[in-house]
């Protein structure tokens, strides 16, 4: 009996499973540029890449995934958050790290509570990334310092932090909407609008709509 065919041979070791990627986002250099960086990675597999957020929904609930990179804006109807959303609702669901140029109070609050494991800035080197995406397959929080600073503020200084909705009606606002408007998209009473904008105008010290965008804009809670 030679050595090869000893029983007592090990067996070859199973190769680790490769972590399974998809990209969402409505730019294709953008996308193009993500694979280029993410397949120097030999743990990771990118099983696809869409252009839109209904379409990153679909294919995260037929694909075997395990991370969704994630945009917040794309050109259709649907939100990167709105999306992100809809995939953590679902059993056994990948896990979503956003992938995004935003950093403003608004655009965090909406992917944190949309279910999102991570929120990392397009600006981050290569390294930064594929670490992140490591950490969010692993099921852990995944923030880029930036972000973690912003949130880690908001929980200093909770009674003039703007709330989750707040920073959305006053995103709202500085979109050109009216209360009426802000109503109907928001599913709000008119009365409810205006509360809020009186809770806001309160926590950033102003008394107009101009000087609140003012003020958020200035102080990253919104953007413009």
């Amino acid at each position: 009996m030679t050595a090869t065919d000893s029983p007592e041979s090990p067996a070859s070791p199973t190769p680790p499973r490769r972590i399974r990627l998809l990209i969402a986002d409505d730019h294709p250099v953008v996308r193009a540029g993500l694979r280029a960086v993410l397949e120097t990675e030999d743990d990771f597999e990118i099983v696809a890449d869409v252009p839109t957020a209904e379409q990153a929904v679909g294919l995260a609930a037929r694909l075997d995934v395990d991370v969704v990179l994630m945009d917040l804006q794309f050109g259709g109807r649907m939100l990167g958050s709105q999306a992100t959303a809809a995939i953590a609702a679902a059993p056994g669901a990948p896990r979503v790290l956003v992938l995004t140029t935003f950093d403003t109070d608004a655009d965090i609050l909406a992917a944190i509570e949309a279910g999102a494991t991570g929120y990392l800035l397009k600006d981050a080197p290569p390294e930064e990334l594929a670490a992140a995406v490591r950490t969010a397959a692993a099921g852990k929080s995944a923030l880029a310092p930036t972000v973690a600073l912003r949130l880690m503020d908001r929980m200093r200084t909770p009674a003039t932090a703007l709330s989750r909705r707040e920073t959305e009606v006053l995103q709202l606002v500085a979109d050109g909407l009216s209360n009426a408007a802000i109503s109907k998209q928001l599913f709000l009473s008119q009365a409810t609008v205006k509360s809020h904008l009186v809770h806001i105008y309160s926590k950033l010290g102003v008394d107009s709509r101009t000087s609140a965008v003012a003020a958020a804009t200035a102080q990253g809670l919104i953007r413009r």
